[in-house]
């Protein structure tokens, strides 16, 4: 069965294109499922499994303690891997096809207030090689609502400087652009111009836009990890990540009037319903609305 899920990997690797981030994931609850059918049911030929061990296996991580979320992702996983093997024609019938996901409420993401957002990107206001860097981070990261991995992967020249454009590659290769404000712009340029040099060591093979103080680009633990020092050094009381600063940039263009589907557009979400989240965050701004406009308030 293992074998199995190493041909899916592949194939959604390859043919589908798939990011590696999200190939990784698949496996990683299939190869859950796999262990529990091999440990619990003692089963070890897919096509001997039954609706009722898919039910017992979600069972087992509801008491284990997973999340609703968790669940309902492992069981999406065992579906498109079902689907997968019907089409390859192992298996003659998909039995996953009726079950039904765990009921979920959306999750609100959590956003830091604009307020928050000028205490954050105002503490980092030094000119060493570093404070530009990261400063620049932030900028970028606030301004273009990039995912952390699309801003670890950026390079020089994906930089339009004379457009105010960015050009990022977000998930399945699917690339796009987005504009860069006036601040996040300058506080890029001063990071080119004073900075980068700093990291990049001579090194002219290194294409990387953001580098470590090893010259390489940032991964995702790294880019944690600046975001809580300096998050900590301006005294926010809130636990900041990445992504939240994401959220923050959908959630402020929203509340400042900007259409949902631009906003869809610049965060590369193949779905509105996913952007569509950020409507439900912002119920202040809608009573303030109604406050003001309506007639009988």
């Amino acid at each position: 069965m293992h074998d199995l899920v190493q041909q899916f990997i592949d194939h959604i690797a390859y043919e589908r294109g798939l990011a590696e981030n999200t190939c990784v994931a698949y496996k990683q609850d299939l190869i859950a499922f796999l262990s529990f059918l091999e440990r619990e049911c003692r089963i070890a030929v897919i096509k001997d499994v039954k609706r009722s061990d898919i039910a017992a296996y979600l069972e087992f991580k509801h008491k284990s303690g997973a999340k609703v979320s968790t669940r309902r992702r492992h069981l999406f996983s065992i579906k498109t891997f079902f689907a997968y093997l019907v089409a390859e024609r192992v298996l003659s019938e998909n039995i996953t096809g009726v079950i039904l996901s765990p009921e979920t409420g959306r999750r609100l993401p959590h956003t830091l207030t604009e307020k928050n957002i000028e205490q954050l990107l105002a503490s980092v206001a030094g000119k060493s090689p570093y404070e530009l860097r990261d400063r620049s981070m932030l900028e970028l990261f606030y301004a273009c609502g990039l995912r952390v991995s699309e801003l670890g992967s950026l390079r020089v020249n994906d930089i339009k400087i004379d457009e105010r454009l960015l050009k990022c590659t977000g998930k399945g290769g699917k690339s796009r652009i987005v504009p860069l404000g006036r601040r996040a712009l300058t506080a890029l340029l001063e990071y080119l111009d004073h900075g980068r040099e700093r990291f990049a060591k001579g090194n002219a093979m290194q294409q990387g836009l953001y580098l470590t103080q090893q010259g390489a680009p940032f991964t995702r633990q790294g880019t944690y990890k600046m975001l809580v020092q300096r998050a900590h050094a301006a005294l926010l009381k809130e636990h900041v990540h990445p992504h939240m600063l994401r959220h923050s940039f959908a959630t402020h263009l929203l509340a400042n009037g900007a259409p949902i589907r631009v906003i869809q557009e610049m965060l590369g979400h193949a779905d509105i319903a996913t952007t569509q989240i950020y409507t439900h965050v912002n119920h202040k701004q809608i009573k303030s609305i109604h406050q003001r406009f309506h007639p009988r308030h």
